[in-house]
């Protein structure tokens, strides 16, 4: 029989199956943590692809679409089909006001929301029902914005507008600055692969801002 080893000396059996056995408990809970967390990022994911492919519109007080890029005035593809699904949405009935947002970048003539109130000023949309958000560099700053001037308003019960694979993230900001918000996905450029790939990266976004918060989430992405 194996002596026990002796203070300052080689461990003994029983210390050698105490270090392994402590090393696998160790291996096992890091399997586990790894485990769960890529199931909740599978199930992320899942959500971010169901949000881009149901449209919750219904009878809202306002429409808000996310800004994206305007050249010289001239909304971006992307921007312009948020803005015509916006448009369809508010000629049929949705909601009496359409929002739109978004800033500008430095050396710019106009903001987002600019481009785009012009852009549907020239499809019919009376100026009076447009409400402008100038000053949002991402999309929790423009729903920050955007919440504050609508709660002025009385207003509160909103449909999202952007694209597919951004809804979710953006219906979640929203809800968070305490609008009652649904999501409708515009069909824009963006699609096959490249549609995927943002997909990916969106589920991150969600993943982590449920756990640490939307506005805190811009301070870490920038």
């Amino acid at each position: 029989m194996e002596a026990p080893a002796r203070p300052g000396g080689a461990p003994g059996r029983w210390g050698r199956w105490s270090q392994w056995s402590n090393r696998r408990r160790i291996v096992t809970v890091l399997a586990v943590l790894l485990g769960l967390v890529v199931v909740y990022y599978v199930v992320c994911f899942v959500q971010v692809w169901q949000a881009a492919r149901r449209d919750e519109a219904r009878a809202a007080e306002a429409i808000v679409v996310l800004g994206a890029a305007q050249y010289d005035g001239v909304p971006s593809p992307v921007l312009a089909a948020r803005l015509d699904h916006a448009l369809d949405l508010w000629e049929e009935g949705y909601a009496p006001y359409i929002v739109v947002t978004g800033g500008k970048q430095e050396g710019d003539r106009f903001t987002e929301a600019t481009a785009a109130a012009n852009y549907l000023i020239e499809r019919g949309v009376p100026d009076e029902a447009i409400l402008r958000e100038v000053d949002g560099t991402s999309t929790w700053e423009s729903l920050a914005a955007s919440a504050r001037f609508l709660r002025e308003r009385g207003l509160g019960d909103v449909v999202i507008v952007s694209d597919p694979y951004h809804v979710l993230r953006s219906v979640e900001t929203a809800r968070e600055l305490g609008l009652d918000a649904v999501g409708s996905p515009a069909a824009g450029p963006v699609n096959g692969s490249q549609e995927k790939q943002k997909m990916v990266k969106e589920a991150a976004g969600v993943a982590l801002g449920r756990i640490i918060g939307y506005r805190r989430l811009l301070s870490i992405s920038g």
